[in-house]
C-alpha cells in the first residue's frame, strides 16, 4: 500500500463508459463498477477497500443504446441502465447461467438475500450465533461491494500535500456519491474471492512462527511466573511459538486524574523489574512476544515515553498535557509510532491492537480501527522483519493487515458451535487469518469436555491461540484438567506444531493463488445442495476436510458425533486411515462418532501432508524454523502432487524467494497399488533450507508392503516400520542433501495397497464403550461376528423380544440397543460400502 506502482487504481479508459453523472467500468466479464456523482467527478484514487481497478487481462464486452437505455453485455453479465439517477426501476444486472436460483437479476438497492455472508468486526459478548456482513459469494450469483464511503489512500510518493504522514495521506473522498462493485460470478465462488483479492489487494504472507501455538491469558503475570510457565510447557513436551501478554504488562493502577489504566505504554516494574531481559529470555526459548495495547487515551504524562513524545509534537512536557489519541494528526502518528519503536527495540515482536471504542475519528468516514491496522501493519516491517499486526476486523480490505482477533469469546458450547461456521464464511470476504479465543475467554461455565473439543478445533483453525480471563478457575494449562482431558489437549497442541510445514505451504497458497486456508464446502461443490447444509464443515488447505465436534458426547456410546457430508470419492480418516466412500455424485451423509482423542478430520484420496517432528528433549521444541526432520503423511487411492514451499523469512518475499520441494505419488487405477513416490530435489532458494534433511514417509491406511529407497539413483538403506492400529507403513532415511531426489519403489511380491480395516474389531471397540446391558452387548457382537459386518436390520432387532419384560432389574438399562450406539455401529459397518 505504500508504493503506488504496486497497484493500478485508475480504470482502463477502453473499458469505461461515462455519462455526465454516471460511469460504468467493466473490470472483468464478471465484475462491474457502477458510479453516480452529482458533481460529475469520479473516484480514481485507491481507497481503503479498493486498490487495483485495471487488470492485465482486458475484458470483452459490447454496449448499445436502445430507447435511451444503455445495455452492456459481457460473457457473464447483462446490464440495463436508463442513464438517470440510480433506481430500482432503472438499473439492473442479470448474471447469466446461474443454475437453481430464480433471483439472478439484481436491481439497484436489492437486499442480498442469497449472499453466503462474510464476517463481522468482533464476537465480543456474543454467546452463539451473531449476524454477519455480506461477502462476495452469493447463491443468487451476484454480490455487492459498496465502496461509496471509504476514504482515499494517497501514498506518500505520490502526494503533494505537506501534511502527509509517513505512509501517505488518508483523506475523505470528494467524488462519487455511489460507488458499487457488482460481483457476478454465479456459483464460481473461488473465482469471486480470487478476483476480490485482485481488486482489493492480495493476502500477504504471515511469518512462519504465527502458525504454531500461542499462549495468552488476561492475568497479572510476573516475569518469573511467566518464564516458569513457559518452562513447564517445555517440560511437558508442549510446543509454544508466541507468548501473548495482556494489558497487565503495563501500569494499570494509575492516578485517577489521568483516567483509567486501560491504556498504557510503561512496563510495570513490580512485575517486570528487567523487562528487556525478560523478552530476551523468551526469545532464547524460541517464543515471540506480542503486547496488548488499548490506545484510546493517548499518551499521558505518567508514561516513560511522554516527554519524548511531547517534544516531538512541539509541546512542553512540564505542562503535563495529555497527548490526545488522533491518528488524523501526522505529528501524533509520528510520536505514537516512535513510542512503539522504543518498546520494539527492547524486544517486542509485534502488537495486539485491542481497539474496542467505536468507529469515529476526527475525519469523516475514517474508522480508527482501520487506520490503526493500516499504520501499524506498514510500520511493523521497519526493522526488516515481515509485517505483522494482530487486531480486529475493520471491514472489506482488512485481509491486507493480518492477523485478526475475533474478540472476547463466551465459554459455551454455543460459542464453540458458531466458530467453525464463522471462520469458513469469513473466506467469502477474503479474510483468511482469524485468531479466536481457543477454549473461550470469559463468563460461561467450566466444562472439561468442551475445552478438549475447543483445543481440537484450534488445531484446524487458521491461528491457534489459547486465551482466558484472570479467574482462578479459568486457565488453559492442560495439566489443570483431568488426565483424559489433559492427554487430549497435549495431543492437539503437539499436532498443531507438527503441521507447520503444511500450514506454511497453505500460507504461500493464500498469498499467491488467493485461496484462504479454510474453504466452505460449497466452494468446490456449488451445485450440490448438501454442501450448503454442513455449515461447520470445511476444507483445511488443499488436502484435508474437517468437521469439528461442537456438541457434548452421548452417555450411551461415550462418544460425540457430527454430521459429515462426504463429496464423491474416497476419503481417509486422518488419524487411523479408515476408509470412507461416497459413490454418488451427490456425495454421502454420515453420522461420524469420535471419542475425546480426536475429531473427524479426513484426507482426500492421495493426500500428501508435510509435517515436522517435535524436537523433544533438545530444548528446541518451540522451534518454527524450516525443519531438518520432515514427516510426510501420504494416503492411498489416487495419484497426487504436492509442493512444499519454504523461505528464509525475508521481509517482502516474492515467488523467487521460495524453496520448493515437490512430492509426487503414482497409484495404479486398476489395482490401487503404489507405483512410486518421488521427492524431487529442492529448487529455488536453497539457502533457506537445512543442508541435509531426515525424511520419514508414512503411508497411512495401507498394507504392510516392502520397497526400495533410491537416492540420486543409488539404493539407500532405510528404516521401515508398520503400525497395525493405524495401518501406517513408515520409511525413514537420514542425512539426505536438500537438493537430492528420493524415490520409493514398492516390491512386486509385497506391494503397498489400500488396507481394509476389520469391522469386527472396530465394532467391538464401539460396543466396549457402550453403556448398555451385557447381554445386549454379547448378542450384538455375536451378530456382527457371524454376519461379518452384518445386517443393520439384525442389530436393530436386538432385544425386541425381551423388550416387553422391561428394563434390566439391576441397571434399568433397556435390552434394545440405543440409537446412538446403532449410529456409531452404522458408521463402522457401512463407511466403505
Amino acid at each position: 500500500m505504500s508504493r503506488r506502482s504496486s497497484f493500478h487504481p485508475l480504470m482502463d479508459p477502453d473499458s469505461t463508459i461515462t455519462g455526465q453523472h454516471w460511469r460504468i467500468g467493466i473490470i472483468s466479464d464478471s465484475l462491474l463498477r457502477l458510479e453516480w456523482s452529482d458533481s460529475g467527478n469520479f473516484e480514481d484514487e485507491m481507497t481503503q477497500i479498493v486498490v487495483n481497478r485495471n487488470w492485465d487481462a482486458k475484458p470483452h464486452y459490447t454496449y448499445t443504446v436502445e430507447d435511451d437505455r444503455l445495455i452492456v453485455d459481457t460473457a457473464k453479465m447483462h446490464l440495463v441502465y436508463d442513464k438517470k439517477p440510480f433506481s430500482k426501476e432503472g438499473l439492473s444486472v442479470t448474471v447469466k447461467n446461474v443454475p437453481i436460483t430464480h433471483n439472478n437479476t439484481w436491481h439497484y438497492q436489492d437486499i442480498q438475500e442469497g449472499n453466503l455472508l462474510g464476517t463481522r468486526r468482533t464476537l465480543d459478548g456474543v454467546n452463539g450465533e451473531a449476524p454477519l456482513d455480506p461477502g462476495v459469494a452469493s447463491f443468487d450469483g451476484w454480490a455487492i461491494l459498496d465502496d461509496s464511503r471509504s476514504n482515499e489512500v494517497i501514498p506518500s510518493t505520490h502526494s503533494s500535500q505537506s501534511t502527509t504522514n509517513p505512509f501517505g495521506t488518508i483523506r475523505p473522498r470528494a467524488n462519487s456519491d455511489v460507488d458499487l462493485y457488482i460481483f457476478g460470478y454465479g456459483h464460481r465462488y473461488k473465482e469471486a474471492v480470487q478476483d476480490f483479492y485482485r481488486l482489493c489487494g492480495p493476502t500477504p504472507l504471515i511469518p512462519r512462527f504465527t502458525l504454531g501455538n500461542w499462549w495468552s491469558r488476561y492475568y497479572p503475570y510476573s516475569a518469573d511466573e511467566y518464564l516458569r510457565l513457559m518452562d513447564r510447557f517445555n517440560a511437558e513436551g508442549i510446543p509454544l511459538a508466541v507468548g501473548v501478554l495482556d494489558m497487565d504488562w503495563h501500569l494499570t493502577d494509575i492516578d485517577t486524574k489521568y483516567g483509567s489504566g486501560w491504556t498504557g505504554y510503561t512496563w510495570n516494574q513490580e512485575l517486570f523489574p528487567d523487562h528487556a531481559d525478560f523478552l530476551k529470555e523468551l526469545h532464547k526459548r524460541n517464543i515471540r512476544t506480542t503486547l496488548n495495547v488499548h490506545p484510546r487515551d493517548g499518551i499521558r504524562p505518567f508514561e516513560q515515553g511522554y516527554a519524548k513524545a511531547a517534544k516531538s509534537m512541539g509541546l512542553d512536557p512540564k505542562n503535563e498535557k495529555t497527548i490526545d489519541f488522533d491518528l488524523t494528526n501526522p505529528d501524533f502518528v509520528h510520536a505514537y509510532l516512535d513510542l512503539h519503536h522504543d518498546l520494539e527495540d527492547e524486544g517486542v515482536d509485534f502488537w495486539w491492537l485491542d481497539w474496542q471504542q467505536g468507529g469515529v475519528t476526527r475525519q469523516k468516514g475514517l474508522d480508527p480501527l482501520w487506520i490503526l491496522n493500516y499504520l501499524h501493519y506498514l510500520d511493523s516491517s521497519r526493522r526488516g522483519t515481515r509485517a505483522l499486526t494482530f487486531s480486529r476486523y475493520a471491514g472489506p480490505g482488512s485481509h491486507r493487515y493480518p492477523i485478526g482477533f475475533s474478540g472476547d469469546t463466551v465459554i459455551s458450547w454455543k460459542s464453540l458451535n458458531f466458530q467453525p461456521y464463522f471462520t469458513a464464511t469469513a473466506s467469502n470476504i477474503g479474510y483468511g487469518w482469524w485468531s479466536h479465543d481457543i477454549g473461550g475467554h470469559m463468563f460461561g461455565y467450566r466444562d472439561e469436555e468442551l475445552e478438549a473439543r475447543w483445543y481440537q478445533l484450534g488445531v484446524f483453525s487458521p491461528i491457534n491461540r489459547l486465551h482466558s480471563t484472570d479467574s482462578s478457575f479459568n486457565s488453559k494449562e492442560p495439566w489443570n484438567y483431568h488426565p483424559e482431558i489433559m492427554q487430549s489437549m497435549v495431543r492437539a497442541l503437539r499436532l498443531r506444531h507438527r503441521l507447520i510445514p503444511y500450514l506454511y505451504t497453505m500460507n504461500w497458497r493464500a498469498a499467491i493463488e488467493g485461496l484462504p486456508i479454510v474453504e466452505p464446502m460449497y466452494w468446490d461443490n456449488p451445485e450440490t445442495s448438501a454442501a450448503y447444509k454442513v455449515r461447520n464443515q470445511y476444507m483445511f488447505g488443499s488436502e484435508l476436510m474437517v468437521s469439528p465436534i461442537t456438541e457434548p458426547q452421548s452417555h450411551d456410546v461415550q462418544k460425540a458425533h457430527t454430521d459429515v457430508w462426504f463429496p464423491q470419492g474416497i476419503w481417509f480418516d486422518f488419524f487411523d486411515g479408515a476408509r470412507y466412500e461416497a459413490k454418488s455424485a451427490q456425495g454421502r451423509y454420515m453420522q461420524v462418532w469420535r471419542g475425546l482423542d480426536r475429531i473427524p478430520v479426513f484426507a482426500k484420496a492421495g493426500a500428501i501432508i508435510p509435517m515436522q517432528k517435535l524436537q523433544t528433549g533438545s530444548g528446541n521444541i518451540n522451534d518454527t524454523d524450516n525443519p531438518v526432520d520432515l514427516d510426510i503423511l501420504v494416503f492411498p487411492g489416487a495419484s497426487n502432487h504436492f509442493t512444499i514451499l519454504e523461505d528464509s523469512g525475508c521481509e517482502s518475499p516474492q515467488a523467487s524467494d521460495a524453496a520448493s520441494t515437490s512430492i509426487t505419488t503414482l497409484w495404479s487405477n486398476e489395482d490401487g497399488k503404489l507405483t512410486e513416490l518421488r521427492i524431487a530435489g529442492a529448487k529455488g532458494n536453497l539457502a533457506a533450507l537445512p543442508t541435509e534433511r531426515n525424511w520419514t514417509i508414512r503411508f497411512r491406511g495401507v498394507t504392510k508392503g516392502t520397497c526400495r529407497v533410491i537416492v540420486d539413483g543409488n539404493d539407500r538403506a532405510a528404516t521401515i516400520d508398520y503400525d497395525e492400529a493405524t495401518e501406517t507403513l513408515s520409511i525413514s532415511v537420514k542425512k539426505i542433501p536438500a537438493s537430492s531426489t528420493i524415490r520409493i519403489l514398492p516390491s512386486k511380491d509385497r506391494p503397498i495397497i489400500i488396507a481394509s480395516k476389520s469391522v469386527v474389531s472396530e465394532s467391538f471397540a464401539v460396543l466396549r464403550d457402550a453403556q448398555i446391558a451385557y447381554t445386549t452387548l454379547e448378542e450384538a457382537y455375536s451378530i456382527i461376528k457371524d454376519e461379518k459386518g452384518g445386517s443393520m436390520a439384525s442389530l436393530m432387532s436386538v432385544g425386541e423380544v425381551d423388550k416387553a419384560s422391561g428394563c434390566d432389574q439391576e441397571t434399568g438399562a433397556s435390552p434394545v440397543i440405543p440409537q446412538a450406539v446403532l449410529s456409531a455401529l452404522t458408521e463402522v459397518l457401512t463407511r466403505a460400502r
